[in-house]
C-alpha cells in the first residue's frame, strides 16, 4: 500500500535564475507530485512536495540533479505529514 507523505526540501547552489523551479514543476507533474517550488531571499529554493513516499524519494534525486544550467550543491529535506493543500504543483514567483 502506498504511503502518502510530504517533504520540505531546500536546494542550495546555483538554483535561482537557471530554470530550477520550472524543472521542479516539470518533474513533479511527470511523477504526479503536488506542492510548490519558490525562491528564498538567501538564494536557496524551497520545495514542498506531497505524494507517495517512494515517488518522493525519486523526486528528491531529480532535485539533486537539477536542470542543465543549475549547479545543485546540496538538497536537504525533512518528512512531514501530508496536508493535501495543493491540487497541483506550482512554481511560485
Amino acid at each position: 500500500m502506498a504511503r502518502e507523505r510530504q517533504i520540505i526540501a531546500l536546494a542550495r547552489g546555483r538554483v535561482q535564475g537557471v530554470g530550477y523551479r520550472a524543472f521542479c514543476a516539470y518533474e513533479a507533474t511527470r511523477l504526479g507530485v503536488t506542492g510548490y517550488a519558490k525562491n528564498l531571499p538567501d538564494g536557496r529554493v524551497e520545495v514542498l512536495a506531497e505524494g507517495d513516499e517512494s515517488i518522493l524519494r525519486q523526486f528528491v534525486e531529480r532535485l539533486r540533479e537539477g536542470p542543465t544550467f543549475a549547479r545543485v550543491d546540496e538538497v536537504t529535506f525533512r518528512w512531514e505529514e501530508p496536508t493535501r493543500a495543493h491540487p497541483g504543483f506550482e512554481a511560485v514567483i
